[in-house]
């Protein structure tokens, strides 16, 4: 016969908190205080019998009036919180009585993982909010967590009510918060998860799940699937061992739910029987072991309580651990250790940037190595700090970099003397001013916040100080970009470029790392004076590789194109013998040139300015001046264009001529 037993078998922390708690008290008081539990302490009869007979009343909220009226005259007597914990009425209730009766005290007991579920109703619900628990409306945990929602709530069971209250649904972007009870099987929450994230667009589901919860869930299911029986021990009034059976009997039909080792039903002759024992979270150590000694007569019970304590791992301050994120908040995260008690981190030890976002640095699932700075086994917690855990490593990142001159990137949070401090792997660095490549007149409003990569010029190892510089790490990346650019250049590529300084006969144009120029006459089709006709400093512009020079480092880049040619449009409106009205852009010994449309120009021959022998165009033109002329010749190959003032003169003069002549007549 082989017997396994789940390693989170028996009490979770929440629990073994309060059953320590009230067992200390006992032991401290010796019969001088009366102990009441509000309610029962947990969900075992076996031990709630045994508090019974050690003078330990279980009782209701309609009895503490007269309790603590008593413990004016009767002495002191105590009231314990159960870890399920209490209506917010309640709470208030139990706190005035005790503010008003010195000798009636109350101590809450209620599971962390209950009370953050309280503090996420409050914090999330309201009237235009629905808030949904996945849990059983009759449960004590429930009733709690629902008196803080403020505003419309429904409790489902399963997934199966939850669909059929979601079909009736019409308003997909109605806000919804959602959360379960610690105890609720994972398969079911699934499911549910699944369920609201189709219907809403934007739901607010926090995973309320205790980790000790899942972790037992998750282990027994396996261990059902590999077992010929399954022992499932724990209270019938427990919610989260009646899940446990359910998940067994999934696997193992020979599945057996017990309170005590009496009620065993197994046949001990049968060779080779696989058997699995699994326990709620309020079933004491004790009773598992009766029944594992029942079916073990080899095991003694040192051996058994070795084994018990060797399944649930303890913490010490100094320790370093590795866990999983369960929750996340502005201020802080919860870490799964796979302990009795859950990991807390703050802001501060998680990140020295105040700016930084817990959720922009961690999710839930992550895992996370921390230093152990404190452990309270009466709150259920451990608290850590990943930032001791990180200097360390983060530091050999810092000097590694250092050493391979690794270009880092960060964030730049606070301005000093002298210069200014960047973040770089949860450290900060200084980068002094003369390596920022900032001007010293500067706002530092303007560069606090920004991201900048920098690259570590010195380290001090033994004060874990670094010295870092952006004009460096400038210099590396453009000699980098300029060596990858040279490597691949070819002419006619084109490239994304963004015009940096012009001149009176051309632009320069950074194209990725190295500038090359675009000549006035690769700017435009039209004759211009100055680039700035055609672009302006900062304008991105696309550009094509017309000829290099690798040695002297020259680029010479083209920016018109024939798309951009006017040509096409004069040779489409215009042909021979049309009259044009146009502009006298230039004059030369020979003739002038005039513009018919942006781009295109035409030559006026001197012969063609007047119907008399002139000595220069300048005797009869002037710039600027607009004159009509005729098209007296095209042509197409050079795209070029003759025109004539002349022919329209001797038109006009042929037409008085026969205007005169037939008068004559």
């Amino acid at each position: 016969m082989k017997i396994t037993v789940a390693k989170n078998a028996g009490f979770c922390f929440g629990v073994k908190r309060a059953t320590d708690y009230v067992e200390g008290l006992i032991s401290e008081t010796k019969g001088e205080a009366k102990i009441y539990t509000l309610g029962k302490l947990i969900h075992n009869r076996i031990y709630n019998e045994e508090l019974c007979r050690q003078g330990i009343e279980e009782i209701s909220i309609e009895d503490t009036d007269r309790i603590a009226a008593l413990s004016d005259t009767e002495g002191r007597k105590v009231v314990v919180i159960r870890t399920h914990g209490v209506s917010r009425e309640v709470e208030e209730r139990l706190q005035s009585l005790s503010a008003s009766h010195e000798n009636f005290e109350v101590s809450d007991q209620t599971c962390p993982y209950v009370k953050r579920i309280h503090k996420i109703a409050a914090e999330n619900s309201g009237d235009d909010v629905l808030f949904i628990i996945i849990g059983s409306i009759d449960h004590p945990e429930v009733a709690g967590i629902m008196s803080y929602v403020k505003g419309p709530c429904h409790v489902f069971a399963d997934s199966t009510m939850l669909q059929a209250f979601v079909d009736k649904e019409t308003d997909s972007e109605r806000k919804v918060v959602m959360v379960a009870q610690t105890t609720q099987r994972i398969s079911e929450w699934k499911k549910c998860q699944g369920i609201i994230k189709k219907v809403y667009t934007k739901p607010l589901i926090f995973d309320t799940i205790c980790s000790v919860t899942e972790n037992r869930q998750l282990e027994v299911e396996e261990l059902s699937k590999n077992s010929d029986i399954m022992i499932v021990i724990g209270g019938r009034d427990s919610s989260n061992t009646g899940k446990l059976y359910d998940l067994c009997r999934v696997n193992c039909k020979n599945t057996q739910w017990i309170e005590s080792a009496d009620e065993l039903k197994i046949d001990f002759n049968k060779q080779n029987l696989k058997i699995g024992i699994a326990a709620g979270a309020s079933t004491p150590s004790r009773i598992i072991e009766e029944v594992f000694l029942v079916m073990s007569k080899e095991t003694t019970s040192e051996n058994f309580a070795q084994m018990l304590e060797e399944s649930i791992k303890t913490l010490n301050t100094g320790d370093t651990v590795t866990g999983v994120v369960t929750y996340i908040s502005s201020n802080e995260i919860h870490v799964d250790l796979g302990t009795k008690v859950t990991g807390i981190i703050t802001h501060d030890q998680i990140t020295d940037d105040p700016t930084e976002k817990i959720e922009d640095l961690l999710k839930i699932g992550d895992e996370v190595c921390a230093y152990v700075m404190k452990v309270s086994d009466i709150d259920g917690t451990a608290t850590l700090s990943k930032k001791r855990v990180d200097i360390i490593n983060n530091w050999k990142k810092i000097v590694d970099a250092a050493a391979d001159g690794t270009i880092l990137s960060g964030k730049i949070v606070e301005a000093a003397k002298g210069g200014y401090f960047i973040m770089l792997h949860g450290m900060k660095v200084f980068i002094p001013g003369s390596m920022s490549g900032i001007p010293k007149n500067t706002d530092p409003s303007q560069i606090i916040g920004t991201t900048q990569k920098v690259k570590i010029v010195k380290i001090n190892e033994q004060r874990r100080h670094a010295y870092a510089s952006i004009r460096a790490a400038q210099q590396d990346e453009r000699k980098k970009m300029e060596e990858q650019f040279w490597s691949e250049i070819e002419e006619g590529k084109h490239y994304k470029g963004i015009v940096k300084n012009m001149t009176s006969y051309g632009a320069f144009v950074d194209i990725g790392g190295v500038d090359g120029m675009i000549h006035n006459s690769e700017l435009s089709w039209k004759r211009i004076k100055h680039p700035s006709e055609v672009v302006s400093i900062g304008d991105v512009v696309d550009v094509y590789v017309k000829e290099f020079d690798r040695e002297k480092n020259r680029i010479s880049l083209g920016y018109k194109t024939e798309e951009m040619n006017s040509w096409h449009e004069f040779a489409e409106k215009y042909k021979v013998g049309d009259v044009v009205s146009v502009r006298i852009v230039s004059m030369m010994p020979f003739g002038a040139f005039a513009e018919i449309i942006p781009g295109t120009d035409g030559l006026i021959h001197i012969s063609q300015i007047a119907q008399t022998r002139i000595a220069k165009p300048a005797d009869v033109l002037q710039l600027d001046q607009v004159v009509d002329a005729k098209i007296i010749d095209i042509d197409y190959e050079n795209q070029k264009v003759s025109l004539s003032i002349r022919a329209l003169l001797d038109e006009i003069e042929a037409q008085v001529e026969s205007i005169v002549a037939s008068t004559e007549e």
